[in-house]
């Protein structure tokens, strides 16, 4: 998730900025916080919908920031959706959606909907970013709707937690992990407590499902570990300790065990994306409990060792699309970070960008870059509520070079591929 040798120092700078807005952000924030807004996007299992709560609709245009949009987008006011209602909440990556209100639909072998009316581009009303307020400070969020709000995680000390009923307004919440459990500096030696990176979330089998990443500093030796809980709104998490480790003793591999995302593939099937930097981006299939299945390892994207990492795959219209994130984060306002983006028609590839270049050989479409008083967007999220989607993302405060939640309308244009509004 970081760039080898300088990540300390990178952590210590970001860290400086970060804890002025948010002291609960430790140096090691540098991390991942995943994709704060997970939907429901085409071939991943998510969300279930619980018992909603009816929350104030904002005006037309009311909730949507001027930033600057990125090429292929305009800054046209466009209207905010409304708040989630019992039965409607998005779900994140692809993860499967409750069908009733707090009734999580346990059957992941049930095709997922292809979403071809989700996102569709209007170029009379661009994506716009949404005007948010709140606990605001973030790395590497994502994001998912259960019991008529939206519960946010990322990389924090013990994994940082946020809720919100509207995307709108969050409110800081308390740790997954109130004390580090003993695994993570048994199978991770060089880990130092208490910060844990890039969580993601997600529903299938019947409960949800946790995972995140424990590492160091420039080392690939590093953990994806998993917790499962059946309600968000009620009850605790239940470590299950490391499902997939890079270099472990006895071993030399070149791939990084960090920055987990979950996508069901069009027949239920979980599997998991990770990834960052060394030969880049991979994919594992699970099975129904969340562990891995079989020895299979598809490669998915790289830079031939170089800054690729924060996977995050979304099933749409035909088409999975793997979001990356290129070059550094965790500098401040110096983060270079993009969101680039490519697609496949297949869940294992070849991913390709909007001009052919497969992802394998350093490709990939541009999404979002710095912009007005926002540098270095990346480690995104995709929410998908019924026929709108959402990017979520992290950037860095230009002037203070704070690392801070984002959230945007994200839509499809007329060939495909997805835009944002932002950064």
């Amino acid at each position: 998730m970081f760039d080898l040798d300088e990540r300390s120092r990178r952590c210590r700078t970001a860290f400086a900025s970060c804890a002025a807005v948010l002291a609960v952000l430790p140096a090691s924030g540098c991390g991942t916080e995943r994709g704060v807004a997970t939907v429901t996007p085409p071939g991943s299992a998510l969300g279930a919908a619980g018992a909603a709560t009816s929350a104030p609709m904002p005006e037309p245009g009311a909730g949507i920031s001027p930033s600057p949009s990125p090429p292929g987008t305009e800054t046209v006011p466009m209207e905010l959706a409304p708040a989630p209602a019992s039965g409607d909440m998005p779900s994140s990556g692809d993860v499967a959606q409750a069908e009733d209100a707090g009734a999580p639909r346990a059957d992941a072998a049930v095709p997922l909907d292809d979403r071809c009316d989700v996102g569709r581009h209007d170029p009379a009303a661009p994506p716009r970013a949404l005007a948010l307020r709140g606990a605001l400070g973030a790395h590497d969020p994502v994001v998912i709707a259960a019991g008529g709000r939206y519960h946010y995680f990322s990389t924090g000390d013990g994994i940082a937690t946020k809720t919100s009923p509207d995307l709108l307004s969050w409110s800081q919440g308390p740790e997954v992990f109130p004390s580090t459990p003993a695994w993570f500096q048994q199978r991770v030696p060089a880990y130092q407590p208490r910060n844990i990176w890039a969580p993601d979330i997600s529903f299938f089998g019947g409960q949800y499902h946790l995972y995140y990443s424990v590492s160091s500093f420039g080392s690939n030796r590093s953990c994806i570990g998993h917790a499962t809980r059946a309600s968000l709104e009620e009850g605790s998490w239940v470590d299950h300790e490391a499902m997939f480790c890079s270099n472990a003793p006895g071993t030399s591999e070149d791939f990084n065990a960090i920055d987990p995302n979950v996508i069901l593939d069009e027949s239920g099937v979980p599997w998991l994306a990770f990834g960052s930097f060394w030969s880049g981006i991979k994919l594992i299939r699970l099975n129904e409990s969340g562990e891995r299945e079989g020895q299979e390892l598809i490669e998915l994207a790289s830079r031939g060792g170089g800054a690729i990492e924060a996977p995050f795959l979304v099933r749409r219209c035909g088409y999975y699309y793997l979001f990356v994130s290129f070059d550094a984060c965790c500098r401040g306002a110096d983060s270079t970070y993009q969101l680039r983006v490519g697609r496949s028609a297949a869940l294992q590839g070849p991913y390709v960008d909007r001009a052919g270049t497969p992802l394998l050989q350093g490709g990939g479409t541009l999404v979002l870059q710095a912009g007005g008083d926002w540098v270095g967007p990346g480690h995104n999220a995709v929410l998908i509520d019924g026929t709108r989607a959402y990017n979520i993302y992290h950037a860095y405060a230009a002037d203070t070079g704070a690392a801070q939640l984002r959230i945007a309308e994200l839509v499809w244009d007329e060939e495909g591929w997805p835009l944002s509004g932002g950064p």
